[in-house]
């Protein structure tokens, strides 16, 4: 395969000339890291706090079989039933199954990007049983027929118009842009959903591995009905979702409602510890976990396994200058942005190897990381173990600079020659249009041309010479 792909490069074009998407990421992101910034300035020890978190994933994934044993041990000790899914297949096939043995017609289904990984709706409604995604933005997209383009708001590229619209078709709203008239329309269409659904589905935020409590972070009331209400409660983790120890997962929900959304936490932190118990008024009288692995066991013990130490704040995209431009929508991907640059090609092989080229390897989403993935570092490596895949002449461009790269005279000549060339050929400090393959480059930005003096002559004058 080519890559970057031609689809993908269409993909990427039809975001940039998209206006309103442009005004509805940029509006949403700056207010997300903004907030964000807030929160972070106002938290005492903040940089104590993001290093105890990474400490505590990278403990976790270094020790993830004994945890998990742990955690799948203690759920079952307190009446659930744990299901290993090796692969996505595995996984859907035992939720369709059980949801054949128990008649179940119809599922209400709060928030999960695993289950959107590995397909899950999909199965469960070639099987005839009827799924509706209860988390607002969620269900706005499975109304519009589309795939989350955020990891916590997957319905950031749309507008109220647009949500206004599809709101008319489906619910039978009257036309109006009002927000709480639309969240008035969307609860009570939900409402019933709740109370007619023989299984709920969710993900889960964290899984504590000494007690085998699911953590469930929400700010919708809609994660505590489906996990609630319906008979039978059916929870997808991937199985880099565990924590320690209830002191380590207290740490990570410091930072991931600020990461998020620039609170303190979420509206809703649910713990959910087994079925319901003989003695207690409600909840579901079945549980099932399924922990799904779908080629996340085989980084364990590489360099990449630090990927899986991400607690799905979503940070990362709101910081990216290439997600702010082009949208979730053209990776293509359930997890977009910089964690999905990462972490779809080692779900997806080289299904995925093109969004690591997705990245300007600028830093921002390492800085804004709260478990500090060294995201740009990992990046690298995807591009130098894929560099097979590029095209010929860029093969050959990269050899070709490395061997310049490594003769410092030769650097400095070419150096010389072509900031000379650029000044010419650029006006009033800018090149606008670039020539050969500066082409693509300008046609998306402005390149700034080489200052005077240059670093080397500078560095010279400083250094009586020396080089």
């Amino acid at each position: 395969m080519a890559i970057p792909s031609p689809a993908f490069h269409k993909r990427i074009h039809e975001g940039l000339s998209n206006a309103f998407l442009q005004e509805a990421l940029r509006r949403a992101t700056k207010t997300a890291v903004a907030s964000r910034d807030k929160a972070f300035s106002i938290l005492p020890g903040a940089e104590e706090v993001r290093d105890r978190a990474r400490a505590i994933r990278a403990h976790t994934i270094a020790n993830l079989d004994r945890y998990l044993e742990l955690f799948a041990r203690e759920v079952e000790r307190r009446g659930g039933k744990v299901f290993w899914a090796s692969t996505a297949q595995e996984a859907c096939t035992y939720v369709v199954n059980l949801a054949r043995a128990r008649g179940v017609s119809l599922i209400a289904k709060s928030k999960s990007m695993v289950s959107e990984e590995v397909g899950l709706n999909h199965a469960l409604e070639a099987a005839g049983i009827r799924v509706v995604e209860t988390d607002l933005g969620e269900f706005i997209i499975q109304l519009a027929g589309e795939r989350p383009s955020h990891i916590t708001a997957p319905a950031i590229h749309k507008r109220r118009e647009d949500v206004s619209e599809l709101f008319q078709k489906h619910l039978g709203m009257p036309p109006t842009l009002e927000i709480p008239v639309m969240t008035a329309t969307a609860r009570q269409a939900l409402r019933q959903i709740f109370l007619d659904a023989n299984m709920g589905i969710s993900g889960v935020n964290f899984g504590i591995a000494e007690t085998g409590t699911l953590v469930l972070v929400t700010n919708e009331g809609n994660g505590r009905m489906v996990t609630t209400l319906p008979p039978i409660h059916v929870a997808l983790m991937g199985i880099e979702r565990v924590v320690p120890t209830w002191e380590d997962t207290e740490i990570l929900l410091r930072l991931i409602a600020r990461s998020a959304s620039g609170l303190p936490l979420t509206a809703y932190v649910s713990f959910l510890t087994g079925p319901r118990r003989p003695e207690e008024p409600d909840g579901p009288e079945e549980l099932h976990v399924v922990l799904v692995d779908n080629g996340r066991s085989r980084w364990l013990g590489t360099p990449m396994e630090e990927a899986l130490y991400c607690i799905r704040c979503g940070a990362c995209l709101n910081a990216c200058p290439v997600y702010q431009a082009i949208g979730g929508h053209a990776y293509n991907s359930v997890y977009p942005g910089p964690i999905g640059a990462l972490v779809t090609p080692m779900l997806w092989g080289e299904a995925g190897i093109e969004l690591v080229y997705a990245s300007s390897l600028c830093g921002a989403c390492q800085e804004i990381c709260p478990v500090r993935i060294s995201t740009p570092d990992l990046l690298v490596r995807w591009r130098k173990d894929s560099s097979h895949l590029l095209p010929a002449w860029e093969r050959a461009g990269l050899w070709i600079y490395a061997l310049i790269a490594r003769n410092p005279r030769v650097w400095e000549l070419l150096g010389r020659l072509g900031t000379g060339l650029l000044r010419r050929l650029g006006r009033d400090g800018w090149m606008r249009r670039g020539i050969g393959p500066l082409q693509a480059w300008t046609s998306v930005r402005d390149l700034p041309l080489p200052q005077r003096p240059a670093f080397r002559d500078w560095w010279k004058s400083r250094n009586g010479g020396a080089r």
